[in-house]
């Protein structure tokens, strides 16, 4: 038998019978510690189980409980055992479609009459529990694909066949553990006994193969650690994020709505959220202008012919909504605000000498999202992006990204957001523009990034069709990942628009345009600020900074002469003079999430102060009305950084 030569990386190497397994290769290389944290290993950029078979030298990567894709791996395997406890209490009525890992977990999809309830989970989780403890094997084998088909067919587990047919390949991967056996590239821990933290979720509905015209499925969700601490420390950030719910809030609030009645997707701001976007957009607005951009505002509407010229009736086609007849000639509402831009750009001969030019805009667009998409702000069919287009000249284009990020992490910053991660994407197999401009921006868009001292993480092939792209993923208060901002490169449209600028050399030359958003759209921004604050807004963005209560009718005038100042000295404020206990209305205000509370009885009344109280219960000195005003002037200037 041929000997082969297997290593382990940064560790040990040894001389090997062609055909063992990584399980003999790591029993012989690695260290019982290491062994009992090595769940999987990387060879060649693939991921191998225990169970795979070595043919020819190799240096493997252990792939350990601590890492990501040791959690990925785990919790595949979870979603077997939870498919094979399905199966085993709920019999051949249950039909398996597929079972991936996911960031957070796991899912599976099945198809069965009866809806799943909690009751059911608890079954399920105690079924699963018996199954890991039994320590069962997953076993891997490869069969002929009409094998497989003929297997699957006979057990009417029509998913697997489809599946199987479309992949169009000779031979599968199948993985067993106990009873079940399952289409799967793998890979699998070694076996159940790994498996001893897990929880399930939660049921929703799910179309197979994302198809509304297709069958229904239920979809549990599941999550599994390698601890018990890890599963319990998890499920706490879970309770904490349906606490922070932004839907939720925004009802409680009173920040938004949504009503079937007007259209799903579609966002009501009510007068505090009205109030609270107002001050977002005034922020982004003066943020702007200090930073040497000018404000545009464009139509909602535009002739079909602009899209086809613009290429987003090609590329775009299925998210916009049909076009309406206007005078015999069709329309779209915009998907996009960039063509507009274009056309204001193109109203007059431009000279290099006026370049770069800076563009901003909160423009309302509208795009097709499927219902079962939606999300209250998150994912929405008509909704506010803080849009910005730049024309510049090849060689300022290095200078523009460094500003826009300069601006994009102020921004970020302001609002309370200073960790993220930045991912620079590059050139995809399908793209236009020629291989220098493809250099050229990929580069400027890297040494922008390595001047600002930002690190960032190569995202290949993932760049839009018509240029690279920074994409910037902010991290709320639980550690979630949101994707917020975005700077992309494009060489697409000046070129379809045929856009032009006069040279120093007095000859005609294409600029390059610069799209970018940096909060992505208003709706998402806020719906992510409301579970970042859970509702609890600083000072200055907060829609009502103070709301004055008395302690009886005797106050009541006051109350209101102090209402009036603080109103015209530009706070946002509240009053409440019901004949109502002064507790009550101090919970009441704290459940609004209220920066202040001015409390007013008689000594207050005389001294012509009043009662400071904050929205975590405590108290600070009686102030002046001027004084109080000052206070909050000051914090508000502070808080956005002026």
């Amino acid at each position: 038998m041929t000997d082969i030569t297997i290593a382990i990386q940064d560790g040990n190497e040894a001389s090997m019978p062609a055909g063992c397994t990584v399980q003999d290769a790591v029993s012989e290389l690695m260290s019982n510690k290491q062994r009992k944290r090595t769940v999987a290993v990387f060879h060649n950029g693939e991921v191998l189980d225990m169970s795979a078979q070595l043919q020819e030298d190799a240096i493997l990567t252990p792939i350990q409980i601590g890492s990501e894709e040791g959690l990925a791996v785990l919790r595949h395997s979870t979603a077997h055992v939870m498919a094979e406890a399905v199966r085993a209490l709920y019999g051949d009525d249950v039909k398996v479609a597929i079972g991936p890992s996911i960031e957070d977990g796991f899912y599976y999809d099945f198809d069965r009459k009866e809806p799943f309830t909690p009751d059911d989970f608890e079954k399920i989780e105690a079924k699963m529990t018996e199954i890991a403890r039994s320590a069962q094997s997953f076993v891997r084998t490869e069969v002929p694909a009409a094998d497989a088909i003929k297997r699957f067919a006979a057990e009417g587990e029509k998913y697997k066949v489809e599946l199987i047919e479309d992949l169009g390949v000779d031979t599968v991967s199948l993985y067993q553990q106990g009873e079940f056996t399952d289409l799967c590239r793998g890979p699998h821990l070694p076996n159940t006994s790994w498996i001893n933290a897990f929880k399930l979720l939660r049921v929703a509905g799910a179309y197979w193969r994302g198809d509304e015209k297709r069958e229904m499925l239920q979809r549990i969700y599941g999550t599994a650690f390698f601890d018990k601490k890890a599963l319990k420390k998890h499920l706490n950030a879970i309770e904490e994020a349906k606490k922070r719910d932004h839907r939720k809030l925004g009802k409680e609030l009173e920040l938004f709505t949504m009503q079937d009645e007007i259209g799903p997707g579609l966002i009501l701001w009510q007068p505090k959220g009205a109030l609270l976007r107002k001050l977002i957009e005034d922020y982004w607005k003066d943020a702007h202008y200090r930073n040497d951009y000018e404000l545009l505002y464009t139509p909602h509407i535009a002739r079909q012919d602009l899209w086809k010229t613009s290429g987003h009736l090609d590329f775009y086609g299925e998210n916009m909504y049909s076009p309406m007849d206007i005078d015999d000639v069709a329309y779209q509402l915009k998907p996009m605000n960039c063509p507009f831009h274009i056309g204001v750009y193109s109203s007059r001969k431009r000279s290099y000498r006026e370049f770069p030019i800076r563009w901003c805009e909160l423009g309302t667009v509208y795009r097709y999202e499927r219902a079962g998409a939606l999300h209250g702000l998150l994912r929405v069919r008509g909704f506010t992006q803080d849009d910005a287009h730049i024309f510049c000249m090849p060689e300022q284009l290095e200078d523009e990204i460094f500003n826009i990020l300069d601006l994009n992490l102020e921004i970020l910053k302001t609002f309370g957001f200073d960790q993220y991660e930045i991912y620079l994407s590059t050139r995809p197999d399908k793209s236009v523009g020629t291989d220098e401009n493809w250099e050229q921006s990929t580069e400027a868009l890297k040494l922008a990034l390595e001047k600002k001292g930002l690190e960032y993480k190569l995202d290949p092939g993932e760049g839009v069709f018509y240029g690279p792209k920074i994409d910037i993923k902010i991290k709320d208060q639980l550690g979630r990942s949101w994707q917020c901002s975005t700077i992309q490169v494009d060489f697409n449209l000046p070129e379809r628009f045929e856009m032009k600028y006069t040279g120093a050399d007095n000859s005609e030359h294409q600029p390059i345009m610069i799209h970018r958003a940096l909060m992505g759209s208003l709706e998402r921004f806020i719906g992510v600020l409301i579970e970042h604050y859970a509702g609890v807004f600083p000072l200055w963005f907060a829609p009502v900074q103070a709301r004055i209560m008395n302690i009886t009718d005797d106050q009541a005038e006051y109350c209101e002469e102090v209402y009036k100042k603080l109103r015209k000295a530009g706070m946002r404020i509240e009053k409440d003079l019901r004949n109502e206990k002064l507790n009550y209305k101090i919970r009441e205000a704290q459940m609004a999430k209220i920066p202040y509370m001015l409390i007013i009885g008689d000594k207050e009344k005389e001294s012509n102060t009043v009662t400071v109280r904050l929205r975590d219960g405590k108290n600070i000195a009686d102030m002046q009305i001027e004084d109080f005003a000052d206070k909050v002037t000051k914090e508000c200037i502070e808080g956005r950084g002026i």
